[in-house]
């Protein structure tokens, strides 16, 4: 142990941040005995409003040995909804820790190979979890592409050492996106900014949150000025995006 909170070894690397292990399993069992799913999703992600945004917390790639890593310091927009919805499935800290190996990883194997890296792995992978509702969200007006990701317009990889998956995407152009369509959303849903490069699903993600009928992304931005989980009007995020990708968790 480092410090409170801290602890780092060959193969696994644990940094809380302002929290304890006792806050955390206070907080997950609060959390637990909220019912409704997108309530405990917005009570969670709402715990790490102001984390700054960091880059490049996770320990491992082709050349190097995957660690398993809790980081609360700093998250990116992909640990960011990793964690919520790891803590959403969870009663305690040490039950957290469990569940991220099997949410993170494919069957519980912390190796860079069986990390899910794209957003869509989520749905392929984590059955029961969450589902793809784009479709239902956006009715005839969703596109559908068929993407081989992790492979760039050049052939190179976005990420060496993990081979290409052939994966059909469907999403909500933004230009579409209106009231009705943002009335199917749900506080809860995870989104995805979809992305019009060769090789990725998503460019983007972040939770949906409705407080009153005011929509908000809320999202560990990387823009400078805000560098840090924060909440941002949605239509107008998306407004500029190619659309949407939506996966919603299993009550």
């Amino acid at each position: 142990m480092t410090e409170k909170g801290t602890s780092d070894t060959g193969q696994e690397c644990i940094r809380l941040g302002s929290w304890s292990e006792d806050q955390l399993n206070r907080l997950m069992g609060e959390a637990a005995r909220i019912k409704d799913t997108g309530e405990r999703i917005d009570f969670l992600s709402r715990q790490f409003l102001g984390v700054g945004y960091r880059e490049n917390t996770l320990i491992g790639n082709a050349e190097t040995a995957e660690a398993f890593v809790v980081n609360f310091e700093g998250v990116d927009c992909f640990t960011f909804i990793d964690y919520v919805e790891v803590m959403r499935c969870s009663r305690s800290f040490a039950g957290f820790v469990n569940n991220l190996r099997r949410i993170r990883y494919r069957s519980g194997n912390v190796t860079f190979t069986e990390r899910n890296h794209f957003f869509t792995d989520w749905r392929e992978f984590n059955h029961g979890l969450v589902e793809d509702v784009t479709a239902q969200i956006g009715g005839v007006k969703t596109k559908t592409i068929r993407k081989l990701l992790n492979v760039k317009a050049d052939g190179t990889p976005y990420l060496p050492g993990i081979p290409p998956r052939e994966r059909t995407i469907g999403y909500v152009p933004s230009y579409v996106i209106d009231d009705g369509i943002v009335a199917k959303l749900k506080t809860g849903d995870y989104i995805g900014m979809y992305s019009e490069l060769p090789g990725l699903d998503v460019s983007h993600v972040g939770i949906l949150v409705n407080h009153s009928g005011r929509i908000h992304l809320r999202h560990a931005s990387s823009l400078a000025g805000r560098r840090k989980v924060c909440d941002q009007d949605f239509v107008s995020y998306v407004a500029d995006k190619p659309g949407i990708v939506v996966l919603r968790p299993f009550g």
